[in-house]
C-alpha cells in the first residue's frame, strides 16, 4: 500500500472521480467499465471527451470506493489496460 494520507483526508466508503487517459478508440470507455465492473460493481455512466487532435480521450467515471487499498487496486487495474497512458 502506498504511502499516503487517504484515510486521514477521506471519509470511506465515498465517490472518487477517476480520469483515465488513453488511445482514442471505440472500445476504451467499455474496457474502463468493464475493470470498473470487477473490482466495484455499479451503475456507470463514464464522460468521455477527445483531446483536440482526437488522438486521445479522457474519460472521466465516479466510482464508490471502500478504503485506500480499494483506490490503489482500482489504479492498478486501469492501468493495466493496453490503450491507457494514465489515471489521475
Amino acid at each position: 500500500m502506498q504511502k499516503t494520507h487517504f484515510n486521514e483526508l477521506v471519509d470511506f466508503p465515498c465517490h472518487f472521480t477517476f480520469k483515465v487517459m488513453g488511445v482514442a478508440s471505440d472500445s476504451l470507455p467499455d474496457q474502463v467499465v468493464e475493470v470498473l465492473q470487477e473490482h466495484a460493481p455499479g451503475d456507470y455512466s463514464p464522460s468521455v471527451k477527445p483531446s483536440s487532435k482526437g488522438n486521445y480521450h479522457s474519460i472521466s467515471v465516479a466510482v464508490r470506493v471502500e478504503s485506500q487499498q480499494h483506490i490503489e487496486i482500482l489504479y492498478r487495474s486501469l492501468s493495466d489496460i493496453e490503450d491507457v497512458r494514465y489515471v489521475l
